[in-house]
């Protein structure tokens, strides 16, 4: 099938004068996740991850993605004629080195400009002009042969009330344009999709597990616009939405409103996000600042209203996960539980808590060695039974009106071998001593991600992902600006300082392929903690209440300080979960948080 269609794609390049075609895992709107509707890189190479960017000539088809995927990409393009680049490893080039030393004089690059942000297509553009080499943006030829290609998701649109967002979409607005008017701009473009969310308070289902609705939005200092589909929005949505000044445009119409733009006028917009086909509208005379966002770190600071709404989420979050891990411990090997079927029972048991409103991602349940895929999805053909003996580690999310959750729990099935509790302790040693770093204003994830990673750094071992990502507010659960991670990349900065409010993944883990995999995973949240002669100091605060399984860890490999900290954490866990238990579960939780 794969290899039917990458012919057939080779076909159209041929009749277009196209030597290679990039077909990256990108929607309209640089999102992280895509709809179906936009999948192409999926449809051409058969690989699922949501990483990758394929890359077709007439004699070769290469896939590129990170480490955290190569393990499932190695197994889902085995036959498929597609080769595997791990990006990041030595000796393997970068898709721009591979298109340099592949194109010549008078050849062509093509892609679908909509799906290629506009620095990306700089760079390819300036790169194979050095060889002669030309760009065509204009070509989506992977939808000419996808003959039963989905339509673009036109799903129902709520408004996320006040008392849920901390905030009015008037005052958001308002804080927007002061912005605006300080960077001397007549017009912000916004086109990534989270951000038009939480700049209007409203709340979709366009993208899978992300509540986001596909659409452009134009800032001026008297209009804004919506450009979307207005079947999904409610009358109710669309009246309130109309009180605050929106006004709604065809989602397509963006491009022919963009090309009119009027001589003299200067836009604000991010290159990073806009695509490339976009930004080629916009006339030459018309100046372009190109900055950040100014809607992307009101966006991660949380307010405390979204804080203290994120904590009662994540006390229900962590009722129907505790219920989750007493089941499966208590049943493993007594009734047929597979990854799929653990999977069902937690939406179930979350299911049973108010205000849930879905997955905050598609749920990572992996037994025994399918858990060293890092980010590994049971289908019905990879699906195995759960036995009683090994580790299982299940990374799943919900959201909820009160906020998102994204917690992994590695959880001791049975007997355990030593090296699994050896490694199951560093990673969580690792995960402690980052959740209680105390730290002066201004520090970034670059200097705290040692915390985690230096127990098994001290033993020879690393783990191939960040550590912490931030997670929206009932939005994206992958969030920027804050992070954790060790070096500095094109695609994870890891520079932004942490400030109060924000909210961070700390998840460490340990990998050995077709063996055992360990994952620990809280959100945390920055809190002040103290001002002294030297400065203002930060801390972080746990929001995730869910056990550690104590019985895959080794005492004596942790200090002292590392054992208080479980039992302090613990102790908050029993006492935030336990009254929303019935008495099994609580005597199994009181057992499950004692003190080691």
């Amino acid at each position: 099938m794969v290899q039917e269609r990458i012919a057939a794609l080779r076909s159209r390049m041929k009749e277009e004068g196209v030597d290679a075609y990039l077909v990256p895992t990108d929607d309209f709107h640089a999102s992280e996740y895509v709809g179906d509707y936009f999948k192409c890189r999926k449809y051409i190479t058969g690989f699922t991850g949501s990483a990758g960017t394929a890359v077709i000539t007439q004699d070769m088809a290469g896939l590129w993605t990170d480490g955290r995927y190569f393990i499932q990409a190695a197994k889902q393009l085995e036959g498929s004629g597609v080769t595997l680049f791990k990006m990041g490893e030595p000796g393997v080039p970068t898709i721009q080195e591979f298109l340099e030393e592949k194109l010549g004089d008078g050849e062509c690059l093509g892609f679908d400009g909509r799906t290629v942000s506009t620095k990306e297509g700089r760079e390819l553009q300036e790169t194979l002009a050095k060889k002669g080499a030309s760009v065509n943006g204009g070509l989506d030829l992977v939808g000419d042969i996808w003959k039963d290609r989905p339509a673009l998701s036109c799903e129902p649109v709520m408004e996320l009330d006040v008392k849920w967002a901390g905030e009015s979409r008037a005052s958001k607005i308002d804080k927007i344009r002061k912005t605006m008017q300080e960077q001397g701009a007549d017009l912000f473009l916004l086109t990534s999709l989270d951000d038009i969310a939480w700049l209007l308070n409203i709340r979709g289902g366009d993208i899978h597990c992300c509540p986001v609705v596909l659409s452009y939005l134009v800032m001026t200092g008297e209009e804004l616009l919506l450009f979307a589909n207005e079947k999904a929005f409610p009358d109710t949505v669309k009246q309130a939405l109309a009180a605050d000044g929106v006004s709604f445009c065809p989602y397509n119409d963006i491009y022919e409103y963009v090309s009119k733009l009027p001589a003299g006028k200067k836009v604000l917009l991010n290159r990073n996000k806009v695509n490339s086909r976009l930004n080629a509208l916009i006339p030459e005379n018309v100046s372009v600042l190109d900055q950040e966002n100014p809607t992307l770190l009101p966006k991660a600071v949380k307010n405390p209203v979204e804080v203290e709404n994120e904590r009662i989420a994540h006390i229900k979050d962590g009722v129907a996960l505790t219920k989750f891990i007493y089941w499966l411990k208590t049943n493993a090997g007594k009734l047929p539980i597979t990854e799929l079927s653990a999977g069902e029972k937690l939406y179930e048991l979350r299911s049973e808590q108010e205000n849930f409103m879905g997955n905050s991602f598609d749920p990572i349940i992996s037994y025994g060695a399918h858990a060293a895929i890092v980010h590994y999805s049971a289908t019905p053909e990879t699906d195995i039974p759960v036995e009683p003996h090994g580790l299982l580690l299940a990374d799943t999310g919900g959201h909820y009106l009160e906020g998102s959750t994204d917690t992994t729990r590695t959880i001791a099935l049975g007997p355990t071998t030593d090296e699994e509790k050896k490694y199951f302790t560093a990673v969580l040693r690792g995960h402690l001593n980052l959740a209680a770093a105390r730290f002066r204003a201004g520090t970034t994830g670059l200097s705290l991600d040692y915390l985690a990673r230096a127990p098994l750094w001290e033993l020879g071992k690393d783990f191939n992902h960040g550590t912490g990502h931030g997670v929206g507010y009932y939005l994206n659960v992958h969030e920027g600006p804050n992070s954790f991670h060790w070096k500095v990349s094109p695609t994870r900065r890891a520079d932004t300082p942490f400030e109060v409010g924000m909210i961070t993944s700390d998840e460490p883990g340990y990998y050995q392929e077709d063996g055992f995999g360990v994952r620990h995973e809280n959100l945390i949240v920055c809190v002040e903690d103290q001002e002294t002669e030297c400065g203002t100091f930060l801390r972080f605060e746990h929001l995730t209440m869910v056990p550690f399984d104590l019985d895959a860890i080794v005492p004596e490999q942790m200090t002292v300080r590392e054992r208080e900290l479980l039992n302090d954490y613990h102790a908050q866990v029993y006492e935030k979960i336990s009254p929303y238990l019935d008495e099994e579960e609580r005597a199994w939780l009181r057992e499950a948080t004692r003190k080691i």
